[in-house]
């Protein structure tokens, strides 16, 4: 017997081509960020007016700030994660920013120019998510506030193709915190070595990855493209 094993493991060597490929799996389910993956973020649409209003007075020249500046103060500010997690109502998140920034926006002036960082021009297209629908199931995953949540679902018509959609104001974490993606994944139904994570963020499709979850980093539409075809989804 011990001979026949040997001469077996010889032939082995002898006809590497025999070897059987590691099979690529199909994911049951991709999960999609939203902000510079589908939906495009212009920050000068939004805060220009804003801009517009505010000087800086850390300089002596009261220099006027740019809407990318506004963008950067804003998501840096001591209660943007409370913000993004929920635990600030709009109304409140409305008042505490017309004190930092003093401006005296009405709340539905605020609103309106809040949303307009959603490009109404997508990214990725629809007809994208239908043929994607036929082959597993779709999620959103984004790190989000209530009146941006709002407008997505009110503006865009993507949304329809996710069933499953995961904002971070509705369940009390953003990523990379495991909580968001395991909220993603219960909803799903499915495993985590089942679902496909689609993020711009190199930090947040990492966070995917350590959980067990395969993970792409949006670079653009092509790509995209050419890794969901890897892997015999598109």
């Amino acid at each position: 017997m011990a001979a026949r094993r040997k001469n077996k493991i010889e032939k082995q060597k002898r006809s590497p081509g025999r070897v059987a490929k590691r099979a690529v799996s199909i994911p049951k389910a991709v999960i999609f960020d939203i902000g510079r993956v589908i939906v495009r973020l212009d920050p000068k649409r939004a805060f220009a007016p804003i801009a517009a209003g505010i000087t800086d007075a850390a300089n002596s020249r009261a220099k006027q700030l740019s809407a990318d500046h506004v963008w950067e103060l804003i998501c840096a500010d001591e209660h943007w994660k409370d913000w993004q997690e929920g635990r600030l109502s709009p109304a409140k998140w409305h008042r505490h920013l017309m004190q930092r920034l003093k401006l005296s926006l009405t709340y539905n002036e605020f609103r309106d120019a809040w949303n307009r960082v959603l490009d109404p021009e997508l990214i990725l297209p629809e007809d994208l998510f239908a043929r994607l629908s036929g082959h597993c199931r779709l999620a959103l995953l984004s790190n989000t506030d209530p009146i941006h949540a709002e407008c997505l679902e009110r503006q865009f018509g993507f949304w329809r193709h996710f069933p499953v959609r995961i904002y971070s104001c509705q369940v009390g974490a953003t990523k990379p915190s495991p909580a968001i993606y395991w909220a993603a994944l219960k909803s799903l139904g499915v495993a985590a070595s089942e679902a496909l994570y689609v993020d711009d963020v190199p930090e947040f499709a990492e966070a995917a990855r350590q959980m067990g979850l395969d993970a792409i980093c949006f670079k653009n539409r092509e790509l995209l493209e050419v890794e969901l075809h890897r892997r015999h989804l598109c």
